[in-house]
């Protein structure tokens, strides 16, 4: 189990409420993500504030990878550090990010990812580019994935505009099909998270489709 990070806390203190306000958050399952062991957070990405969404309702510190210039932004750079995140170079294959990231999971935080790579608003998730870097991560961490669905309209995340967020159950790491690693195996764990992000979505469609 990671150790709690006072600062973050904080943070999350002073501006969870006023964040859940601005966004008009309203989350469900938020106990899917465990405590006692480190996990992969994957959600659909539309977005820079679905960082903040999520991280306002989640109990459990989320950890993400950011943009290394990020860091030599005065004030910025101090802020996403103490609130845990950590450098990546988008220019390549970023292998000390990626140790990082297997690091982390493996001290027992929650490290956020998102399979689409990078932001998707107002597109489909279904219709948009898989990554097969989360299939890499859990193979080599060898933990579990709790499955996000950021539900808004437009597929695209703004101030004063209503968010929903649900957290699935933790899809076990036994059922990624992740064996011998290589890339097609990082390619179908990737694509069965995602199916099970972009599934979760469809449902909540179709239940509130039921109840108008």
């Amino acid at each position: 189990m990671a150790k709690k990070n006072k600062t973050y806390s904080g943070f999350k203190a002073v501006l969870s409420g006023p964040a859940r306000l601005i966004f008009g958050i309203k989350a469900h399952g938020c106990e899917n993500i465990p405590s006692d062991r480190g996990v992969i957070v994957c959600a659909n990405h539309t977005a820079l504030y679905d960082v903040i969404v999520m991280s306002a309702v989640s109990d459990v510190q989320i950890r993400y990878m950011a943009k290394k210039e990020l860091f030599s932004v005065p004030i910025i750079g101090k802020i996403i550090t103490a609130l845990g995140a950590y450098p990546v170079d988008r220019k390549g294959g970023d292998v000390a990010a990626l140790r990082k990231t297997v690091s982390i999971i493996e001290e027992g935080s929650a490290v956020g990812i998102f399979p689409q790579g990078t932001r998707q608003p107002h597109k489909d998730p279904r219709e948009t580019e898989v990554r097969h870097g989360v299939g890499l991560i859990a193979y080599r961490a060898k933990c579990d994935v709790v499955p996000v669905y950021i539900k808004t309209k437009n597929n695209h995340v703004r101030p004063f505009k209503k968010t929903e967020i649900y957290f699935g159950e933790p899809i076990p790491y036994g059922s990624l099909g992740l064996e011998n690693g290589g890339k097609e195996e990082y390619k179908k764990a990737s694509e069965l998270i995602f199916d099970r992000i972009c599934t979760m979505g469809e449902t909540v469609f179709a239940e509130k489709g039921k109840n108008k």
